[in-house]
């Protein structure tokens, strides 16, 4: 048996292309399978202006992060980002944010996996997905990257697959993508929140910078690069799809790909847009996992999390314990809860730790140009988690409360 090791530095393994794949696995995941209903639903003829909206947003956070991770290359991303340049208190929220966040965003994906794979048994699948995936990670970041490669082009090919027969089909018409504001503005920027969760894999590429080789030169390259992938993935998506059913039939749709492909005549695909949707989820949950891993250990090493789950195992270089640890967790979250309604709640809760990470990029110049960026990623955060429907904004406001007094509780005890 391996023995392990204490707290320590993770091996630099990951290229610009493992990078980029990771990002991708995470972004062109469950959510283009799902997000795009209720989007369509708050928006109406709107959708492709929230599209763009998230894009907008998701680009000005993109570019904050890849400058920050070129200069602070550890695991934790905007977690030490904002420790760095803001101080503690806004580090820890932004760790806080991310980690409690995308944790109930792996249950969702896990059931998401269940639902798809075997509806009966979704809870039981979902368990079983959490477990295979923990122990994946657990082997090393080379093999959940190499699995994650193929997931991505699982789903690029099934997504490539939709758009054809859609767009080829008898049944698109270009009228349908005249875009309005059917759902006014605050329609339009909530379906740019609810389609801001599916942007929000690319911070994954920046929680991994102390396992990425030359990420100065890396991380600014693997970012905007799967950003852009993922943003041409999704506007072909949306186009093929808006074309079959239109807004109004796209809003009401529970599984909006597999009811355009069946509305453009060609039933036998759905079965493949099912299997498609499953394995999509499957990468979205690995790069989830790997990410708030990654996360726990840097908040773990500076005590606002057990110092326990700090240690790295010597023989696969992982936070091991830390991915034991949120595997367990997710895995009894998805035995036991129905989190698909937290989508809102993630998008909420990562929303806030992109506000940080646009404070942080704010901070690293004087000049007024370099800060155009940040200034308007900061904005569109704010303005985007505010947006979100209610219950998801006093749910997400509430646990970050719940953080806040933690941090403290934390500083009262420590200074006795």
């Amino acid at each position: 048996m391996a023995s392990t090791g204490t707290a320590s530095e993770l091996r630099r393994t990951l290229g610009v292309g493992d990078a980029v794949v990771i990002g991708l696995g995470s972004m062109v995941g469950a959510g283009i399978f799902a997000a795009l209903g209720p989007a369509a639903r708050a928006a109406g003829s709107g959708l492709l202006l929230g599209l763009a909206v998230a894009a907008v947003v998701a680009y000005c956070n993109a570019m904050a992060s890849a400058r920050l991770a070129a200069l602070y290359p550890a695991s934790g991303g905007t977690y030490v980002y904002g420790r760095e340049r803001l101080g503690p208190f806004w580090g820890y929220l932004a760790g806080w944010s991310f980690v409690v966040g995308k944790t109930a965003s792996c249950a969702a994906m896990a059931l998401t996996v269940g639902a798809y794979v075997w509806p009966g048994q979704a809870h039981a699948v979902a368990v079983a997905a959490v477990v295979a995936l923990t122990a994946v990670n657990y082997g090393g970041v080379q093999k959940s990257a190499w699995v994650t490669r193929v997931i991505v082009a699982v789903v690029l090919a099934v997504l490539a697959s939709v758009v054809v027969v859609c767009l080829g089909s008898g049944t698109s018409d270009a009228g349908r993508l005249d875009v309005g504001t059917s759902g006014g503005v605050g329609g339009v920027l909530q379906a740019a929140g609810l389609l801001f969760f599916a942007f929000a894999g690319y911070a994954r590429i920046a929680t991994l910078g102390e396992e990425v080789r030359d990420p100065a030169r890396t991380i600014p390259r693997a970012i905007p690069l799967a950003l852009g992938i993922a943003l041409a993935v999704y506007v072909c998506a949306a186009v093929a799809v808006l074309s079959v059913l239109g807004a109004d039939r796209l809003g009401g749709a529970g599984a909006p790909l597999a009811d355009a492909v069946r509305a453009a005549g060609v039933p036998g695909l759905v079965p493949v847009v099912r299997v498609g949707a499953a394995v999509a989820a499957l990468g979205s949950l690995l790069a989830l996992i790997l990410g708030v891993s990654r996360t726990t250990l840097a908040m773990a090493r500076d005590r606002y999390l057990p110092g326990a789950l700090s240690a790295v195992h010597q023989r696969f270089q992982v936070p091991h314990r830390a991915e034991l640890a949120v595997g367990a967790v997710v895995a009894a979250l998805a035995a036991t809860v129905d989190v698909r309604g937290a989508i809102g709640f993630s998008s909420f809760g990562v929303l806030a730790y992109y506000a940080v990470a646009n404070a942080s990029a704010w901070t690293l110049s004087s000049a007024m140009r370099p800060r155009l960026l940040p200034a308007v990623g900061l904005l569109g955060c704010v303005v985007l988690a505010f947006s979100l429907p209610a219950v998801s904004v006093v749910v997400g406001a509430g646990v970050l409360a719940v953080g806040v007094g933690a941090y403290g509780v934390r500083r009262q005890v420590a200074a006795r």
